[in-house]
């Protein structure tokens, strides 16, 4: 058994990712941002379909296709699909954000 809270370094100088399950249909991630985002201009740009859930701490996350951000406290979840460009605006600096990913195929 495993905690999903567990493990996090006191120092993160980089969105540390933890994969918890891979096979050939899905594939589970913990990510840990702490004051972490993406460059302006560069999207996510994925070839499956995302899951995610902030389990702990808040994020904004920019898509390319909407002028809205999309804020995101603890325990929102939203369906990112295949090919939607994304980035993730920003994160809390001084709280650890702890994402729940799911990749998969739709």
């Amino acid at each position: 058994m495993n905690n999903i809270l567990a493990d996090i370094p006191a120092q993160l100088p980089a969105e540390l990712s933890t994969s918890l399950l891979q096979n050939d249909k899905v594939h589970i991630e913990r990510i840990v941002s702490r004051g972490h985002a993406g460059a302006k201009g560069e999207w996510y740009d994925q070839a499956h379909d995302e899951w995610v859930l902030l389990i702990q701490g808040e994020a904004v996350l920019e898509f390319a296709e909407q002028a809205e951000l999309k804020k995101l406290q603890a325990g929102d979840y939203l369906l990112i699909p295949a090919h939607c460009r994304h980035r993730v605006d920003s994160t809390h600096p001084d709280v650890d954000s702890i994402w729940l990913a799911i990749h998969f195929d739709g």
